[in-house]
């Protein structure tokens, strides 16, 4: 049988800071539920009974006390990434840019004024991905204001 999950002793005043955060709930969700998760655990509440408590699976609330165990309050804190890197260089944002600001007869085209879609599909039947091509067209344009159709 495996041993049971619980965090680690804990001193006055750590329980005093992890009381403030719940308390304070000015700061992310995250970092309450998880100092919740804590505080719970630390008056003797087992895993089971903690994930009822906090609405969340048990897996996820003994992630949560051994990285504690491990890190201590910087574990509380959630560490949000940026993303997805861009998919295009700016030398490729900029020639959209340039495309997006001209009018469709320089490239004979049919109509008198760029949509999003209009302009994607002229970068699909450049070579552009299709998927690429949209949402790009919509960023682009919406950051360098663009002035056509959405």
């Amino acid at each position: 049988m495996a041993e049971r999950v619980q965090v680690r002793p804990i001193s006055n005043e750590e329980g005093n800071r992890l009381l403030r955060i719940l308390r304070r709930g000015a700061g992310s969700v995250v970092t309450c539920r998880r100092a919740q998760m804590v505080l719970l655990s630390a008056q003797a509440m087992d895993v089971p009974q903690i994930a009822k408590v906090t609405f969340t699976g048990e897996d996820r609330v003994r992630d949560v006390l051994h990285d504690f165990n491990a890190d201590g309050f910087e574990s509380l804190y959630p560490r949000y990434k940026g993303g997805r890197p861009p998919k295009f260089t700016a030398k490729q944002c900029d020639e959209m840019t340039r495309i997006a600001l001209a009018r469709p007869a320089d490239y004979q085209l049919p109509f008198s004024t760029w949509s999003i879609q209009k302009l994607a599909d002229y970068l699909v039947d450049k070579g552009w991905s299709r998927t690429s091509a949209t949402s790009s067209c919509a960023r682009s344009c919406a950051s360098r204001a663009c002035p056509f159709n959405a």
